[in-house]
């Protein structure tokens, strides 16, 4: 499926975005606004590739949710999580400054490059035999020792629902730009940055804002979700945007997304690979997750005749003022300069 149509949006359904995680973020060193970057008069990207000095937006669910989890529990001493690379990282940068040991669980097909960067915030790794969602379960189970607290951005609540929270800054940073978007296009994963950006979108009114989550072709697992109007597992077969290798949405994640999200769209690896060219092209380095929703835009503004319905039912024409979400820089290297051509930026 290409594209899809929510015809299950109740957009006064779904809940508001948390006020309470921007204030600490506020206060971190080294804290700043990430740019909105104009690709064209009409097209922003929100440049998360420098984040707290980490390349990815994951760091606002983790530090708001390690935050929230050390209010609600003493003796803690290890975090561990689950990742594919951004998320753990952002974890072990987190539990670092806070000191405290961390564990962080990858799936054997995580690239060397982000095992490193985890490491290198201190972390102990360990690679599990499997998928995504292994790691998960190993995690989980990891979390159930004495002093340890699993901070987790899939799950029914807590930290899972505490992420998303964090997440509310980056949109209220957009918020606080003064600028005014019609459409905004959102990398999925397991859906937490996307439930924030839906309630994000809930509350805008002049205009409302309409919602377009981006999945890989391979692991779509949010459209096949909506498509049958509950979460669905959809085993992913792989593919080079990791962050969103997932197979099932977060249940924290998932009303705000039936509510909230008014359609998808799915990208193949090659047309990642594209967009990261065309944002080198304009001086961004942005990796492939981050340059799927460039992909997505494009593919929904094409002659695609599986993009029209959704195109009309968000009304995407050339004047609709876009913003895509860009959640990550180069955070695997050797495969960036695969598929950016060394004399691009």
């Amino acid at each position: 499926m290409r594209a899809l149509v929510n015809l299950s949006v109740r957009s006064e359904d779904v809940a508001p975005p948390s006020a309470a995680a921007a204030p600490f973020h506020r206060a971190l060193d080294g804290y700043a606004a990430t740019p909105l970057r104009a690709l064209s008069p009409t097209v922003a990207l929100k440049d998360e590739s420098a984040r707290l000095g980490l390349p990815a937006f994951k760091v606002l669910g983790a530090s708001w949710a390690v935050e929230r989890a050390l209010r609600e529990a003493s003796g803690v001493h290890t975090l561990v999580t689950a990742s594919t690379g951004n998320h753990g990282r952002a974890v072990a940068w987190s539990a670092a400054r806070r000191g405290l040991a961390c564990r962080v669980f990858l799936p054997s097909r995580s690239v060397a490059a982000r095992r490193d960067a985890i490491a290198g915030e201190g972390a102990e790794l360990v690679v599990v035999e499997g998928v995504y969602e292994d790691a998960v379960a190993a995690a989980r189970s990891a979390g159930e020792a004495e002093g340890v607290m699993e901070i987790a951005d899939v799950g029914s609540s807590g930290p899972a629902g505490w992420v998303i929270d964090g997440y509310a800054t980056l949109f209220a940073e957009v918020a606080d730009s003064g600028r005014e978007f019609d459409v905004v296009f959102v990398p999925v994963g397991v859906g937490a940055l996307a439930a924030a950006a839906a309630r994000f979108a809930a509350t805008t009114t002049h205009p409302p804002m309409k919602v377009i989550g981006v999945e890989p072709v391979t692991a779509a697992c949010l459209t096949a979700s909506l498509a049958a109007g509950e979460p669905t597992v959809t085993p992913s077969a792989g593919t080079t945007m990791a962050g969103l290798d997932c197979a099932e949405v977060s249940p924290a994640a998932w009303p705000s997304l039936r509510d909230g999200v008014h359609g998808m769209v799915t990208v193949r690896d090659a047309e990642a690979h594209a967009a990261m060219r065309e944002l080198a092209a304009a001086g961004l380095q942005i990796g492939d997750s981050g340059a799927s929703t460039l992909a997505a835009l494009r593919a929904l503004a094409s002659e695609d005749e599986g993009c029209a319905e959704l195109r009309q039912a968000v009304g995407l024409g050339p004047e609709s003022r876009v913003l895509l979400i860009g959640t990550e820089g180069a955070t695997d290297p050797e495969g960036y300069r695969q598929r950016v051509p060394v004399n691009q930026p």
